[in-house]
């Protein structure tokens, strides 16, 4: 049976194909502007690129294909909706890995069509910053984002989640959850490396090897990153070690260079907070799951007075109900749709929401 519906309520239905989850998730844009997840659903290929240490797009898109429709059932079960309940359809139209955004593009353009909705292209940056609505209800009107994953570092000035965002600090090479994984091979760990990176970090010492903090001096752009540094300096490290025929203490390794990644990261979030006078901040992606930048970042934002929120680590990593609640904040921001003819974009900018 049809879930019921209130009044001027509409389902927003989103798809996500950036990378290597199928994620398909439905939420409920209240009348009075409130977001709420209905159900949430995904289908990862992580296991078929592990061997290889990393994303293999082929694989990705093949697997965006196959997982596509399942998902999108599984979703719609999980919210007791048929798919002739849904409002309007957002997909990530960007960035990502090309022949993998195709794959959710193209589904949400023949749901769209074929029901006679609306579409929304949207970013799947910002459907990292939508997501918290998800878990802890409406944002206020300015605050700061930690975008943390495999494949961005970014700080964001968030004016509206369905309006403003902009960026005010990216990664200049490496992104963090990207010198996890390279790290986690130079120390014969499992991929995707942050996990396990993670648990090992629980019983090293964070202060055992003193690993560098990129981007930290003087003259560097204040709220930019740089990881790719840290993590040569663990493999010059574990070279030497090894060199001397010495035992590779991985814990201490795994809590050293950890440490290094969290304070760079926490430290200069509260800095921009303060500067920009915003009392809010937001960390989400895959590597807000980790547990030392949950920690570190509470301990620093309580310290100056900032609220924290962080999403559970579900919702931070890739899926679809970030996408459908960022498409429903557009939607009710009044953002016009996007056309049928609507592309993929790989390389699409945090600031453009919409294409």
């Amino acid at each position: 049976m049809t879930a019921e519906v209130r009044e001027r309520d509409r389902i927003v239905l989103g798809i996500e194909s950036s990378c290597d989850e199928t994620g398909v998730g439905l939420v409920r844009l209240g009348a009075d502007g409130g977001v709420e997840l209905l159900s949430d659903a995904v289908a990862s290929s992580v296991d078929q690129h592990a061997r290889f240490g990393g994303v293999v797009p082929e694989i990705a898109s093949r697997a965006h294909l196959e997982a596509m429709a399942p998902t999108t059932t599984r979703a719609l079960d999980g919210a007791g909706l048929r798919l002739s309940d849904v409002d309007a359809v957002a997909v990530t139209a960007g960035p990502g890995l090309a022949g993998a955004l195709m794959v959710g593009v193209a589904a949400a353009k023949g749901y769209a069509a074929a029901l006679g909705v609306p579409l929304y292209g949207v970013n799947h940056l910002a459907g990292h910053v939508a997501v918290d609505t998800l878990e802890h209800g409406p944002l206020p009107r300015r605050c700061l984002a930690l975008l943390v994953s495999g494949g961005h570092t970014q700080l964001l000035l968030v004016e509206g989640v369905g309006e403003r965002i902009t960026e005010i600090g990216s990664t200049i090479d490496d992104a963090a959850g990207e010198a996890y994984d390279k790290v986690a091979r130079i120390l014969d760990l499992p991929y995707p490396g942050g996990p396990p990176i993670d648990r090992m970090a629980e019983e090293g010492d964070p202060a055992a090897i003193a690993f560098p903090r990129g981007m930290t001096g003087p003259r560097d752009a204040k709220f930019d990153f740089s990881f790719s540094g840290l993590k040569t300096a663990v493999a010059r490290w574990v070279e030497g070690e090894q060199r001397a025929g010495r035992e590779i203490p991985v814990a201490d390794v795994c809590a050293s260079f950890q440490e290094a990644v969290a304070d760079v990261l926490t430290a200069k979030a509260v800095r921009a907070a303060r500067e920009l006078e915003v009392t809010t901040l937001v960390i989400s992606g895959g590597v807000a799951a980790n547990s030392r930048l949950s920690g570190l970042a509470r301990e620093r934002c309580a310290a100056a007075g900032i609220e924290l929120r962080v999403p559970r680590p579900r919702l931070c990593t890739d899926n679809g109900a970030m996408i459908a609640a960022l498409g429903a904040h557009v939607l009710a921001a009044g953002a016009p749709p996007s056309s049928l003819d609507l592309s993929a974009d790989p390389g699409l900018p945090v600031h453009t929401l919409v294409r």
